[in-house]
C-alpha cells in the first residue's frame, strides 16, 4: 500500500479516485496483514467497529461539498490512554482497566471528531505510559503484549507511545496522536524514523487523557511528515476550561500552523547546538555534523557549542515531581470511574497488580506505583521546592537561558541514539536522549528523521522557547525538505550488517 501524504489524500477523495471508507478498508486490510499476522507488528490494541460507517457518514458530506477540515475521512489512530465514548476501551494498556469504557470523549477527540477525521482505533503501548517499572520494557503492556519495530522486529520501538509510532512508520494510518511526559513522543519517533511533535504544555488540553503528570504531560501528533503533523496540530490545540494549563489567549494562538512551513525556513535562523547530548554513539553523531553542515549551507548560523549547564541537576527532582504528580492525578482519574470493578486509586490499582502479578507483572515490577503511594499531597514542601528546582534548571537557567545568552532561534540535539534489542530480562537499554530538557520544561520539542545507523533510524530534536512552535516548524520543515531522509521500514528479523 502506497504512503500518502494527508493533502495526497483529499486530492484523491476530491477527484473521486478514493472513498474515505475505501481508504479505511484498505488500511483495516493492511492492519490485518501486518500488523495482526506477517511482521506480527503488534502496534493497534483496539480496532473501532464503527470506523467503517463512520467514513461512510463523512463520504456523504464531501458528496454535499461539506469538508469539515484538512482531516476529513482521514483515518487516525489514537493511544489508548485517551478516553473515546465508544464502542473502544480506554485502558493505558493495564489489565486493572480491561473493559473500561469512557463516557465522555477526551477534549482532543472532540475536536478530532468535528474536523472529521475517521479515529480508526487505539494503539498499544508501554503500560501506564512507561510508569511503572525502573526496569520495564517499552512497547510492552499486560493487556496489549509487545509491539514490535517495523524497522528490526527484534529491537525495541521506545515508549510510552511505540504503538502510535509503529503503526504512521508502517503505514496502518496516515497519522498518530501520542501523549508524553518525558520522551514518550520523541523517542517512538524517532526509533521509528517519523516526526513528532511534543508540544508546549497548555497548548493541547490533556482533559480526558490517562495522565502521569499534570507538569509535563500533553498530547502531540505523530506523522510521516512535518507538514502532516502541523495539520494534525492545528486541529488539537484549543483552551478548554477543564484543563487549566491550556492558553486563554486563543485568539492569540495560530489559525493554521502550515503557514509556518517555509522550505527556505533555515536561512537566518540562529541555531544552538547542545553538544552535551553528543559523545554516546560515534555513528550517531556523524550523522548530526552531516545534519549541520546541511543546515549551514541553507543558510542557518551555527552557534557551536551552546551547552545546557543545568542538565544533571533536572533528573532527582524530576522524579520527586512524577512521583506526585501521579499519585495526584491518577487518584483523580480513577475516581471519577462511574462503573463498578475497576481501582478508584492509586492504591487499590497496587493491590490489583499484585493480586494478578502473573498476567501483569511476568517481566518487571511496579517499583514508581509504590513510590508514588508513599508521597504525600502537593501541598508538601519536598514537593514545592522539587518542582522549583524542575523550572529553575530546565527553563530559567536552562534552555531560557542558552536561547536569550547566544539569541537562539532553536537548540539542536540528537533526539537519541539507535534502537536496543528487546530484552526482558534487564528492560529498557536506552543508548542516549535529549528529551527530558524540554518535557521538564513543558516547552515544545521536534524530532525529524536524520539518519540510520545500520537501518536504524536516528532523529534529530529541535527544541526552543515556550510556545515557539512556529520557529521549530520553520527550521524542522527546511530541514526535512532539503534532506529527504526517510525511508519506509522493511520488517528485517534482524540488523543486516553485510
Amino acid at each position: 500500500m502506497k504512503e500518502y501524504s494527508i493533502s495526497q489524500i483529499q486530492e484523491l477523495m476530491h477527484k473521486h479516485k478514493i472513498s474515505g471508507k475505501q481508504l479505511v478498508q484498505q488500511f483495516l486490510d493492511r492492519i490485518n496483514t501486518i500488523d495482526k499476522s506477517g511482521p506480527n507488528l503488534n502496534s493497534v490494541i483496539e480496532l473501532n467497529p464503527d470506523a467503517l460507517i463512520i467514513a461512510e457518514n463523512l463520504d456523504k458530506e464531501r458528496e454535499k461539498n461539506q469538508i469539515r477540515s484538512p482531516l476529513h475521512g482521514i483515518p487516525i489512530l489514537i493511544k489508548d490512554n485517551i478516553n473515546t465514548a465508544d464502542k473502544m476501551m480506554t485502558t493505558a494498556g493495564s489489565m486493572a482497566l480491561q473493559g473500561h469504557i469512557a463516557t465522555e470523549d477526551a477534549f482532543i477527540v472532540k475536536k478530532l471528531r468535528t474536523a472529521g477525521a475517521v479515529i480508526l482505533g487505539k494503539t498499544n503501548l508501554s503500560e501506564w505510559a512507561n510508569f511503572r517499572s525502573i526496569r520495564s520494557t517499552s512497547g510492552w503492556c499486560s493487556r496489549g503484549g509487545q509491539t514490535k519495530n517495523p524497522y528490526c522486529l527484534n529491537r525495541s520501538p521506545c515508549g510510552s507511545s511505540s504503538g502510535s509510532a509503529v503503526a504512521v512508520a508502517a503505514n496502518l494510518c496516515t497519522a498518530a496522536i501520542g501523549t508524553e511526559t518525558d520522551g514518550s513522543i520523541i523517542c517512538p519517533s524517532q526509533v521509528n524514523s517519523i516526526v513528532g511533535i511534543k508540544p508546549t504544555v497548555g497548548l493541547i488540553s490533556r482533559t480526558g487523557i490517562i495522565p502521569i503528570s499534570h507538569n509535563q504531560d500533553t498530547a502531540g501528533p505523530m506523522a510521516r511528515t512535518v507538514t502532516d503533523a502541523a495539520i494534525l496540530l492545528t486541529i488539537l490545540i484549543g483552551e478548554d476550561h477543564q484543563d487549566s494549563k491550556t492558553i486563554k489567549l486563543t485568539n492569540k494562538l495560530p489559525k493554521d500552523y502550515m503557514e509556518f512551513l517555509d522550505i527556505d525556513g533555515l536561512k537566518g535562523t540562529r541555531i544552538g547546538v547542545a553538544r552535551n547530548y553528543f559523545g554516546k554513539n560515534n555513528l550517531v553523531d556523524q550523522i548530526m555534523e552531516k545534519s549541520i553542515e546541511v543546515m549551514q549551507s541553507q543558510g542557518a548560523i551555527i552557534i557551536d557549542p551552546t551547552d545546557i549547564t543545568t542538565l544533571n541537576g533536572i533528573e532527582e527532582p524530576e522524579i520527586q515531581v512524577l512521583h506526585f504528580d501521579f499519585k495526584h492525578d491518577i487518584n483523580e482519574y480513577l475516581g471519577k470511574i462511574k462503573s463498578k470493578g475497576y481501582p478508584k486509586n492509586l492504591k487499590e490499582l497496587i493491590q490489583f497488580n499484585n493480586e494478578h502479578k502473573n498476567e501483569v507483572m511476568p517481566y518487571f515490577g511496579q517499583e514508581l506505583l509504590l513510590e508514588a503511594e508513599q508521597k504525600g499531597s502537593l501541598d508538601c514542601e519536598e514537593y514545592k521546592t522539587a518542582l522549583e528546582l524542575c523550572h529553575r534548571y530546565s527553563r530559567k537557567e536552562g534552555i531560557d537561558a542558552v536561547l536569550n545568552e547566544y539569541q537562539l532561534d532553536a537548540i539542536i540535539a540528537p533526539s537519541g541514539g539507535p534502537s536496543w534489542l528487546i530484552d526482558y530480562i534487564n528492560g529498557d537499554h536506552f543508548t542516549g536522549g535529549s528529551s527530558s530538557i524540554a518535557a521538564v520544561a513543558g516547552y515544545p520539542n521536534i524530532t525529524v528523521p536524520a539518519g540510520y545507523v545500520f537501518g536504524l533510524p536516528i532523529g534529530i530534536s529541535f527544541f526552543g522557547g515556550q510556545f515557539q512552535e512556529p520557529k521549530l516548524l520553520k527550521i524542522a520543515y527546511a530541514f526535512e525538505q532539503v534532506t529527504n531522509i526517510r525511508k519506509p521500514p522493511k520488517f528485517l528479523n534482524a540488523i543486516e550488517f553485510n
